[in-house]
């Protein structure tokens, strides 16, 4: 089984992601926004978001179209033309809009912020780790550097001492040979004088 190490612990790979991906924004969930995680802030920023969002922008446009539609066609005169009752509308739509997409463009840069701050810690802890890693590995270079100069050292004394026993031997070998002749010449030529 593989496995990937971290700079705190060793977890197994599998095919399912880490639930440790947000470790480093955890520290930040404590923080409160600008505007507050209550009720009010939270509904203010998904109305905020919904002003954006296609489904307003078609919806508001079919309103207005069918608004004026009714006051042009005379189907109605609750507002007829200049539409000041719908002026009114958007005036007031835009007086409630603005503050709340503020809202949450604020609430958001702090999320940004506190990610980004993440973000930095997560990319330096991975240089640390890198750098690590990278010392370490300058560190087993040389440790296997001055090994193989060792078996270097070693294999030359090794050839030098077999080459000086092959000497030894040899030499032996002729003092043996060459006595065990001189020997025998020598018993030789006795048995010849008697």
């Amino acid at each position: 089984m593989k496995t990937k190490t971290t700079s705190d612990t060793v977890q197994p790979v599998t095919g399912q992601p880490d639930k440790n991906y947000f470790r480093f924004h955890e520290q930040h969930r404590h923080l409160a926004s600008v505007f507050g995680n209550d009720w009010f802030a939270q509904k203010a920023e998904s109305f905020a978001r919904f002003f954006g969002t296609p489904v307003f922008l078609i919806t508001q446009t079919v309103i207005v179209l069918v608004w004026i539609g009714l006051n042009v066609t005379g189907l109605t005169r609750f507002d007829v033309y200049p539409f000041i009752l719908l002026n009114l509308a958007f005036s007031l739509q835009a007086a409630y809009a603005a503050p709340l997409i503020l809202l949450a463009q604020t609430r958001q840069a702090d999320r940004d912020k506190a990610h980004a701050d993440a973000d930095a810690r997560h990319r330096e802890a991975l240089a640390r780790a890198s750098d690590e890693r990278l010392a370490l590995a300058a560190h087993h270079t040389e440790q296997m550097v001055e090994l193989l100069e060792q078996n270097t050292r070693l294999t030359e004394l090794t050839r030098q001492m077999s080459q000086r026993i092959q000497e030894l031997t040899t030499e032996i070998h002729g003092r043996i040979l060459g006595d065990g002749e001189s020997s025998s010449c020598v018993s030789g030529t006795t048995g010849q004088t008697e």
